[in-house]
């Protein structure tokens, strides 16, 4: 049986969600409610084998390892930690991270 990490959502993640939830609840209430839940489910989902998921493009500019989960038209980016993953944003993928937008670990 795989290990199982705890998964931890950082505050920017959350607001990240909850950005992207209004936006889209804008139009469609039930949509972005259906959204949230499936991001939540992908996020949580890394609790086991969470190094499945690509290392990110932009990873020469950090030093810390970052991947992500393509999810739809969104980028939920994550690093692992010894025994946990840390959830860190939550980006739309027309957006190249920066360094700016992720603290240092």
């Amino acid at each position: 049986m795989p290990k199982k990490y705890p998964v931890e959502i950082s505050e920017d993640a959350e607001w990240d969600v909850a950005q992207f939830h209004a936006r889209i609840a804008w139009d469609k209430p039930g949509a972005a409610d259906r959204w949230a839940e499936a991001v939540r489910d992908q996020m949580l989902s890394l609790n086991q084998l969470p190094e499945r998921y690509e290392v990110i493009p932009e990873a020469d500019q950090f030093s810390a390892e970052y991947r992500h989960i393509i999810f739809g038209n969104y980028r939920i980016i994550y690093r692992v930690e010894h025994d946990r993953v840390v959830i860190v944003r939550v980006i739309h993928t027309s957006f190249t991270l920066t360094r700016r937008m992720l603290p240092e670990p």
